[in-house]
């Protein structure tokens, strides 16, 4: 422990102050932690159980050429992620973009014209803005294919609003689908946990028992035992630089649910009469199966680096959501800092101990999709992979940074105790 302390205050100019209370914050979160050890094993039983049912061979981590005729890692990754969550069917490929890309292909595929939608959960990401048609001249846009679209939102304690999420449904017999945006996004609220997923699609299912219930999983798996499809929900989305991916996948995403609804979307993927039956896994099928296989250990790391850095901004005053010892159902922190120069600092003290790009001062910018300058933290080894140490927050009022990630818990403590540290020198 001293040469620990010594390389802290010497190399990483960390001071006896904050690494002190650093110590004393570890003390008291010895429960919490155990808990989520508990959590990550069952996860891991429950993944490689998955895996031993489905029975993956290292021939599955072969590629094909051209079309990709018969990849058998492309079918078995399918069934895999289905194993794992408990749905019919799954389509994972390396080839989706982002978790706004699967999210969006879900919303086009399963929309047609003269539907409607509810965002139950306020307003999805800014990234989905010009696809729903807020705002933008995409001509494509849900709106503009005369899809009717509403916003619940949030009640003032920041809970969902079931009296509202009732009148909108009895008002909207053409609503086809509620979609459920389970992490917090840049809202200032507490991520949805399981069981809030399950009441919502409980009441929504006893008004209306054929509308498709969607959630929007970033950020979210492997942080209880049970996952939204679990509950009752119809179609789930997420991205594999997050949770699911390990910290080894390159890139893609995945969407799992009732087979009949796979089945529209990966029509959309491709064509109809293609659908899954053609595309290149390009070499990257044994990353998706290992990347699979360490998620849920890497998550119970990202898990603790969060009620760390929780813990250890609300010792030093700050006011911080999820307080440290509260159910959590996705990996961010935030921390309400309540000026620029604060979040600035913050930021800039992640990126310096970042493995990659350490030297980089990170800088606000226009980031695609957003309608507020982002600064973005992230000397991550795999480009926006938000499963390793960062962080992130827009430039404006109230000035609330988001911490997450952390492959290994000593990454985020360090992380956790530099920011602290940079506030402290304004």
């Amino acid at each position: 422990m001293t040469d620990i302390k010594e390389l802290l205050l010497t190399e990483y100019k960390i001071s006896h102050d904050t690494f002190h209370l650093g110590e004393s914050v570890e003390r008291k979160l010895k429960n919490a932690f155990e808990q989520i050890e508990k959590t990550k094993e069952y996860n891991f039983y429950k993944v490689l159980l998955a895996m031993k049912k489905i029975g993956l061979s290292d021939q599955h981590f072969n590629w094909t050429t051209g079309y990709g005729y018969s990849d058998l890692g492309r079918e078995k990754i399918d069934t895999l992620y289905a194993e794992v969550f408990r749905t019919e069917d799954a389509i994972v490929r390396s080839s989706f973009a982002n978790g706004t890309h699967v999210l969006g292909l879900c919303l086009k595929s399963l929309l047609q014209p003269g539907d409607g939608l509810i965002s139950v959960t306020g307003k999805p990401y800014d990234t989905l803005d010009e696809l729903i048609g807020i705002k933008g001249d995409y001509q494509n846009s849900l709106m503009k294919r005369e899809i009717d679209y509403q916003e619940i939102p949030f009640t003032n304690r920041g809970t969902l609003d079931f009296q509202g999420i009732t009148k909108a449904l009895h008002n909207s017999p053409q609503a086809k689908m509620i979609y459920i945006q389970r992490s917090t996004g840049y809202h200032y609220r507490k991520a949805l946990t399981i069981e809030n997923i399950q009441a919502v699609v409980t009441l929504v299912k006893s008004i209306k028992p054929d509308i498709i219930c969607m959630v929007d999983n970033c950020y979210g798996e492997f942080l209880e035992i049970k996952e939204p499809s679990e509950v009752g929900v119809d179609v789930l989305a997420g991205s594999l630089i997050k949770n699911p991916g390990g910290g080894i996948v390159l890139s893609g995403g995945y969407i799992a649910g009732k087979e009949i609804l796979i089945k529209q979307i990966a029509r959309e993927h491709t064509l109809p009469g293609i659908e899954r039956e053609c595309g290149l896994t390009f070499g990257q099928s044994r990353s998706l199966f290992q990347g699979l296989f360490l998620a849920p250990n890497i998550v119970s790391q990202a898990i603790k680096s969060a009620v760390f850095c929780g813990a250890l901004f609300q010792e030093a005053g700050y006011e911080v959501k999820p307080e440290p010892l509260e159910m959590r159902s996705d990996i961010i922190q935030s921390i309400h800092l309540g000026s620029k120069e604060k979040v600035l600092a913050f930021c800039e003290a992640i990126q310096t101990v970042a493995p990659v790009d350490a030297f980089v001062k990170p800088e606000p910018w226009d980031m695609p999709g957003y309608s507020h300058k982002i600064i973005m933290a992230a000397g991550t080894f795999i480009q926006g992979s938000s499963i390793e140490l960062s962080a992130d927050a827009p430039i404006k009022e109230p000035y609330i940074v988001y911490f997450q990630g952390g492959l290994d818990y000593a990454h985020g403590k360090i992380g956790a105790l530099k920011a602290l540290e940079n506030l402290k020198q304004l």
